[in-house]
This record gives structure tokens, sequence and C-alpha cells, in this order.
């Protein structure tokens, strides 16, 4: 943001790869299931990136890259769906990420809680969550990669972090002493 303009389109699109590979990766594998078609398609993406004039694209690097990936996940999603429709149960046990070795155990069962409340949203409030949470996009930057309203991003946004907390609630409330009631 405060950085210098890299000089040359080498330079540019080396810091493009360093500033957004992970991200890319991340995200693709979310939508894919797969870690390394996942790598598979943040890599096209930054190969597209190659072919096209800097010019145009920085001012928007970010979005345009997300926009990518995100349209070459549906591409492959599409094209797996037309060849084999049995990998929808197995793309659910692979998206399921591993907490860090050093986390504690109740660390790992509240972000395990986190997870399987963000698994049982609709797929669009999943997607736009994560670009906002691990991803650190803008209500604008998701509204253009998804094709969304920004007022609709902000709503799937609002009803899904209210589901989630309502979820994390009810889970915490499935603790209470046996005896112990909730007035309504």
């Amino acid at each position: 943001m405060g950085e210098a303009r890299p000089a040359s389109d080498g330079e540019w699109l080396r810091s493009a790869v360093r500033d957004y590979e992970q991200r890319l990766v991340s995200y693709a594998v979310h939508l894919l299931g797969d870690a390394d078609r996942g790598r598979d398609v943040a890599q096209e993406t930054f190969m597209r990136l190659c072919s096209q004039p800097r010019e145009q694209i920085e001012p928007r690097l970010g979005e345009w890259l997300f926009t990518v990936c995100r349209n070459l996940c549906i591409d492959v999603r599409r094209k797996e769906r037309r060849m084999n429709l049995l990998a929808e149960g197995q793309a659910e046990l692979q998206v399921a990420g591993d907490a860090p070795p050093h986390a504690g155990i109740e660390q790992e069962e509240s972000l395990a809680g986190v997870m399987a409340s963000l698994a049982s949203l609709s797929p669009n409030q999943q997607e736009v969550i994560r670009l906002k949470f691990q991803d650190g996009l803008s209500y604008k930057q998701i509204a253009e990669v998804t094709h969304l309203t920004v007022t609709n991003v902000g709503f799937l946004i609002h009803t899904g972090l209210k589901n989630i907390r309502q979820r994390m609630a009810g889970e915490a409330g499935t603790e209470k002493p046996h005896g112990s009631r909730t007035r309504r």
C-alpha cells in the first residue's frame, strides 16, 4: 500500500506471487476440496496474469486474481461433474483443515465447532465469509469476485456469522447442568 511500485514487469509478477500465492491456493483448495488441484488452479491464475497488460490489472490486482481463481475453480468443478459425479462426499472430507500442532485441545474443539458451523452454511455464505476473514478482502472486492452486490455480500456475511454464533451458543448451552432451564 505504501510500498514502492516494482520497476519491471518481472518484479511486479514476482511480487504478486509472493503476496497472493498462499491466499489463492487456500481459496482454491476450499472451493475444490483438494490441495493438488488448488495449487494447479492458483498456478494457472498466475499464468493468466502473465498475459495481461499490467496497467489494466495493477490497480485491482487482488480482485482480478481472486475472480480468475474462482472462475477456474468453477470450470474445474463443472468438468469434473461431467466426468465423475461421486466426488462431492469425498471433497467434504478433504476440506476439513488440520489444526496447528501447537494448538491446545480446547482450541482445537472450538475451531472444530466453528468449522462445523461454517460448513453448515450455504455455499455463498461460506465463500464470502472465507474471502472476508481468511483472505482479508473488502465487501466491494468480494462483490467483484463473486458477482454479487455489496449489499448482498454484507447480508450473507451478517446472516452467516449470526448463524455461526447461534450454533456455537447452542452447543455451549448443551453443557448446562441438567436441572437448569433457559427462560423465554
